[in-house]
């Protein structure tokens, strides 16, 4: 039977405490930031300013929508109106 691997974050605590008792905590910290600043640079993320911003706009968006239809379905019904009258003549 395999053993589960342990937790990400117990093995990060273990690692960490290996790294202050043996006094390369400063480059271990430096390697880890470049890696983690390398791995972020590949994946396709926007920042948060433009984050809210879509969201702002895509709120908007929805709300012109949601008024679009509604007066769509005002005409459609006028228009229901309109040809029923239509053919009472």
């Amino acid at each position: 039977m395999a053993l589960k691997p342990p937790p990400p974050w117990d093995v990060l605590q273990h690692v960490n405490e290996l790294v202050n008792a043996s006094g390369i905590k400063g480059e271990v910290d430096k390697s880890v930031r470049a890696l983690a600043q390398s791995a972020l640079a590949k994946l396709d993320v926007v920042s948060r300013d433009e984050f809210d911003a879509q969201t702002d706009v895509l709120k908007r968006t929805r709300a012109r929508v949601a008024a679009l239809e509604a007066e769509l379905e005002e005409l459609t019904k006028e228009l229901e109106v309109l040809s029923g009258e239509e053919k009472k003549r």
